[in-house]
Parts: C-alpha cells; structure tokens; sequence
C-alpha cells in the first residue's frame, strides 16, 4: 500500500509556525494541494505568499481566529473553492500556557480548551460533512473517504502540576479522536492522532537558549537521548494521512523517543 498523498487536497491548521508548518510543506513537497491555515496572517504570507503564486496552485493560505466558528466554515469553503474537495484534515493548531492549579480565579483550562480541543471538534465535524458528500457525489463504494489527523502531547498522560491546562485538553483531545474515529469508521473516514513529546520547534530553541539546564533535562530523560526534528513528527502525520495506513483508525501514536516508557519527570513536554 503506498504512503503517497500526491493530488489529495489537506488542510493543515497551526501552519505558520512548528509543527504545522513542518506539516504543512512536507504535503507540498509530497505532491498534495494544501491550505496553510493559521492566525498569524503575517507568517502565512511570508511562507505561502510566493509559493501559491508558482506552484500552479498547490498552495493557498487562509487567516483567522479558528476558536470562531463562522472562521471554520469560511475556512472550509475557501478551501472547496482553491482546490474543489478536501480529502485530509490535520488539526496542528495548538497552544502551550502553564497554568495553576490552585488557583480558583485562573481560566487557563478554559483557555486551552477553547485553543486545544473546540476548533479540532468544530473542524473535524464540517470536514467530516463534506467528505461524505463528496464519496455520495462520487459513488465510491469503497476505499478511503478521508482522513483526519489530531496533534496531541505526551502530556496528556504524563502529569505535571504547571501544565494542568494543557494537559487536560491534551487527554480531551485524544479522547475526541477515539470517539470520531468511532462515529465515522462507517463512512469510511479514519481519525488518528500524534502525541509528541520535545520536538525541536523555534519556541524550544527559544527555552533552550534562555535555559542552558533544560536540553539536559530533556535528553536524560529521553531513552533516545535527542529531540526529534518537526519532519519525524510530518512523517508520522503523512503515514496516517495516506492509505499505507488504511486499517489503522483511532490510535494515538507517541513520537517520544521513549521518554513515556521510564519514569515520570518534572520536565514538560515541549
């Protein structure tokens, strides 16, 4: 079965900056047609403006708030018009506050889950929509209809005091996954997930450079004994966006190093 993505149409959100955008020109590069979607409309224009002029359209970029709901469906419909169909979701959008647990005044939960968890939900449920009307429309019977993609954390299951937030909407987030992948293996749509847990993105660049201690925290407690580049992460998010991938529905896949097969650390997941 080939891992190829070539000619699928995806949506990649959080894919200005990190991950998402590791994510989202790894599609490129693969052949896929992809809508860059993010807030920071800045860093899409710098990253996609030029690319969406020459690549005879393989490339479009949309800006704004996906914590709105009206954001999500304009998303959605700016994609259906650049390239006609949306056959991948990768839901990379995804924010990191520490927060306290003690403190009954705080609303970083709610925060994380308005960033983390609702605009994956939200997305997931238009893109599902459309996917099925386009199978009805083309009378596949049979074969992939879609494929959906969660970026989660480790720390979803490794606590840490500091990041009760997120790691609620870490835990919600592969719980969601599950139970899409549930709701639509009927129609042919499969919904996995990526838990990750350091993976040298620009903000732990920034941390490493500001915290000299922090890189050996992490590669002691890494079996592995490095980070791991945004591209493994990509790769993982394009085998379970491919058919190579076609029996597998609703698993979380750890990309760690290790690191959640030894003891729990004090150290977050970066």
């Amino acid at each position: 079965m080939s891992f190829s993505i070539a000619g699928k149409t995806a949506i990649v959100t959080g894919a200005a900056n990190g991950v998402g955008l590791a994510i989202a020109r790894q599609f490129v590069d693969q052949g896929a047609n992809v809508m860059f979607a993010d807030r920071d409309e800045e860093k899409l224009e710098s990253e996609c403006g030029e690319a969406s002029s020459v690549e005879g359209g393989q490339v479009e970029y949309f800006s704004g708030d996906l914590r709105e709901r009206l954001t999500l469906a304009n998303l959605l419909s700016a994609t259906v018009d650049a390239f006609d169909r949306v056959d991948i979701l990768v839901n990379a959008s995804r924010q990191f506050m520490v927060s306290d647990p003690l403190s009954p005044d705080a609303d970083n939960v709610e925060a994380m889950l308005a960033q983390n968890l609702l605009p994956a939900l939200r997305l997931s449920q238009l893109v599902a929509k459309r996917m099925i009307k386009q199978a009805e429309d083309d009378g596949r019977e049979e074969g992939q209809v879609g494929s959906i993609v969660n970026l989660s954390s480790i720390a979803s299951h490794q606590t840490h005091a500091d990041l009760l937030g997120y790691s609620v909407s870490s835990a919600a987030l592969d719980q969601l996954t599950r139970s899409f992948a549930i709701a639509l293996a009927d129609r042919r749509i499969r919904v996995n997930a990526v838990a990750f847990g350091s993976v040298m993105s620009n903000s732990l660049k920034d941390s490493l450079r500001d915290q000299a201690e922090l890189r050996t925290e992490i590669l002691d407690c890494t079996p592995m004994a490095r980070i791991a580049s945004p591209a493994e992460v990509a790769d993982a998010v394009q085998f379970l966006a491919s058919e190579g991938s076609g029996f597998v529905t609703g698993q979380v896949i750890t990309i760690d190093g290790g690191r959640t097969l030894v003891d729990p650390v004090t150290i977050p997941a970066h």
